[in-house]
């Protein structure tokens, strides 16, 4: 217990003062700081920079039907010929040019766009959305039919969601759920991978400066092992929580300074945010204030442990099998894998079907579940559940740590030879 111990502060003290380290720790906020800075700097000045389009209607019935907007604005220019209009808007740079043929009674309307860009998604549906709905008022008045009477008859829809307790949630709920258990999942996986490449990175460095030599004639390979990861991850633990204070404070010190609202690049669904009544609003903010903040940092805290530990004694193994870091590409793919499948399942199967059979399976499954268990909680996950998947983590990281270790025995005082797959299964048997 004592070397472990001394291991343990060995790993921690060397980490934290690196260098590099030290300088990552204090950098890396102001980076990323700058950045969400700048994406919102950027932001505000997109929804600010207005686009100009111009419009040749061969048909006259569409010109007028195009209004402007904070973002656009439209110019007719179907008093002139085609090849003029596009002479003109080009030598202007103006965003581009509709063009619309002659429509015959009963016929779609052929529209074409010339720019220099293809133009984004809302462009594109707008002028659409705008040409089908003058279109179909118009057949619609050609076949008799009172248009004002079916605009009066228009009846609006809203859907009063709950579940079965009679407790209301918003249509946006699950976005909101999304980006929280989202951004756990991502972070962990991000956390995993930097700092498992830490731990094989120790273990490397050690191997070829023949340092490991003299260590493991008075320790434990296991104890060496567990050490490593164990210091490590306080290490990790420890720039983390560094990274988080000080980036929370430069956040808001800077946006406050500079008069940038940090929340200015929103999420992709945040045009649909803008289109919600009022009371949905309000049902939104409650729904963001009765998230399970707790639990879902106890349990970023209870995965994080386990996933970490779980990929940093394969790290480790890895590190102790080959003599570069060059070698360990071969190996570096099934370990990413598994994390990457998580990050997918999430997002794809997870947002759609919490419940799911497939969500369900892969928050159990020990190399994903640390991602995807994350990423289910906010949407509320049966104890049950929970509890299976962190006691089926546990016991792999018992394994894992076993198997790793044993890996760790022999690769450990090899030298300059690649080890293969079957050559590390036969390790496992010594």
């Amino acid at each position: 217990m004592r070397n472990l111990r001394l291991i343990i502060n060995r790993e921690y003290l060397a980490r934290i003062r690196n260098k590099t380290f030290i300088i990552m720790t204090f950098m890396s906020p102001l980076i990323f700081v700058g950045m969400i800075l700048l994406i919102a700097y950027l932001s505000m000045l997109n929804s600010t920079e207005q686009k100009i389009i111009g419009i040749h209607d061969e048909s006259g019935m569409f010109a007028s039907e195009f209004k402007d907007g904070e973002q656009v604005q439209y110019l007719d220019y179907s008093g002139k010929s085609l090849q003029e209009a596009r002479e003109e808007v080009l030598d202007n740079e103006y965003f581009g040019l509709i063009h619309i043929a002659n429509v015959a009674p009963g016929e779609n309307a052929k529209i074409e766009f010339f720019g220099k860009d293809t133009p984004g998604f809302g462009t594109i549906e707008n002028i659409e959305k705008t040409i089908s709905d003058k279109l179909t008022r118009e057949q619609l008045i050609a076949r008799g039919i009172d248009v004002s009477e079916i605009d009066k008859a228009r009846a609006d829809v809203s859907v009063d969601i709950q579940n079965f307790a009679g407790e209301r949630s918003s249509k946006m709920s699950n976005y909101i759920k999304m980006f929280f258990g989202g951004a756990a999942g991502y972070l962990l996986m991000m956390f995993i991978i930097i700092y498992g490449n830490m731990v094989m990175r120790s273990v490397i460095e050690e191997k070829t400066n023949r340092i490991i030599e003299i260590i493991v004639s008075s320790v434990k390979p296991f104890q060496l092992l567990l050490g490593k990861v164990l210091g490590t991850s306080l290490a990790g633990i420890t720039q983390f929580t560094i990274w988080v204070i000080l980036g929370t404070v430069l956040l808001f010190s800077i946006s406050s300074f500079l008069g940038i609202d940090p929340l200015a690049a929103q999420m992709p669904a945040s045009n649909v945010v803008s289109e919600v009544a009022k009371p949905e609003i309000n049902q939104l903010v409650i729904d963001i204030l009765n998230l399970p903040y707790a639990s879902l940092l106890g349990f970023f805290v209870i995965y994080f442990i386990g996933g970490y530990f779980l990929y940093s004694a394969i790290y480790a193994a890895i590190g102790a099998a080959v003599d570069s870091e060059t070698d360990t590409q071969q190996f570096m793919f099934p370990i990413i894998l598994p994390l990457i499948l998580g990050i997918y399942v999430g997002f794809f199967s997870v947002v759609e079907n919490p419940h799911g059979t497939v969500s369900t399976i892969f928050s159990i499954i020990p190399l994903t579940s640390p991602i995807v268990m994350l990423m289910r909680i906010p949407f509320g996950v049966p104890w049950w559940e929970i509890a299976t998947s962190i006691i089926i983590l546990i016991a792999t990281n018992f394994g894992v740590l076993w198997l790793s270790a044993k890996i760790y025995r022999v690769g450990i005082l090899m030298y300059g030879k690649k080890p293969t797959y079957k050559e590390l299964y036969k390790w496992l048997k010594y």
